[in-house]
């Protein structure tokens, strides 16, 4: 019996070291040798897919930043894996520690805090509609009737049914998988309208067939800090990642490498975004925090 117990005790103790480990990102990928970002396919100019496994956008390239301190405090070179998370598993896979950082499009708000860290914030969004050009359709009180997209897992329409000129505006809700496939809903006529983050739908309307065939309209439905998440509880990597998103603000780098991703041609139809930097998000930077969403949210 007592050489039981001493067993029993031996795989607690491994177990809480696995479990140490895994909530030590810095220790785990010195360890493993390994590190995987969670990236996303079609969010925008923050993170979308290149084919061939390859990634880019203005997130991945904040997130290569922060791997390169990593692999400073594991003092070794790090195998850096691409995984595709979407809007529903990014949380949960964040916090069983198969993503070790999500460079996508997630907004920061109090709920997710519960679950996860977030990095300081990178970007300030606004959700916005798009619509097709042809619509007729400017503002919220027109979607009476109309189909109304938006991704699995966001908060999007949430946002639209809270929105003061939604009263009396009764819409149907349809759901893409992924931001790609909302976008191709309202393209194909299949909904008149794509609630979602403003670069989201700039992005995914300059990466379109016909892009003057689109156009963002409407009201602002609400206004959101977005980050790069992390696992909760591992101080050491949260300081890592702010300290190299500070420093990368002070020096005025973050601008130029939002300025890459929302401004100038990118990859790989060297179409434009044109989305420069609001006002927002340059005070973002400017006084760099971790605030959620419903701290923006307070008049």
């Amino acid at each position: 019996m007592k050489k039981q117990w001493m067993v029993l005790a031996l795989s607690a103790l491994s177990m809480g070291a696995v479990w140490a480990q895994a909530s030590d990102t810095v220790a785990k990928v010195k360890a493993s040798g390994t590190v995987t970002m969670g990236v996303r396919d079609s969010s925008g100019a923050l993170s979308y897919t290149l084919g061939d496994g390859k990634y880019a956008g203005y997130h991945i390239e904040v997130c290569h930043r922060i791997l390169d301190n990593l692999e400073k405090a594991a003092g070794k070179k790090l195998d850096i894996k691409y995984l595709p998370v979407t809007s529903q598993n990014r949380i949960p896979l964040v916090q069983n520690g198969t993503v070790d950082i999500e460079c996508g499009s997630t907004t920061n708000n109090a709920t997710r805090q519960k679950d996860v860290a977030f990095a300081l914030t990178t970007y300030v969004e606004e959700v916005r509609i798009a619509v097709k050009a042809n619509s007729g359709i400017t503002s919220i009180n027109q979607l009476n009737g109309k189909n109304v997209v938006t991704t699995t897992g966001t908060t999007s329409v949430q946002h639209l049914r809270k929105h003061e000129r939604a009263n009396g505006v009764d819409f149907k809700e349809v759901f893409g998988k992924d931001h790609a496939e909302s976008f191709l809903l309202l393209e194909a006529g299949r909904a008149d309208a794509f609630v979602m983050d403003g670069q989201i739908l700039a992005g995914n309307i300059a990466l379109a067939k016909n892009p003057a065939d689109f156009k963002i309209v409407g009201e602002v439905l609400s206004v959101e800090p977005i980050a790069i998440m992390l696992r909760k509880d591992d101080p050491a990597f949260k300081k890592l990642a702010d300290d190299t998103i500070r420093d990368l603000a002070k020096s005025g780098e973050l601008a130029k490498i939002y300025d890459k991703w929302f401004v100038q041609p990118i990859p790989p139809k060297n179409t434009r975004v044109g989305l420069p930097a609001s006002d927002t998000t340059k005070a973002a930077w400017a006084t760099p925090n971790d605030k959620p969403m419903e701290e923006y949210a307070k008049k």
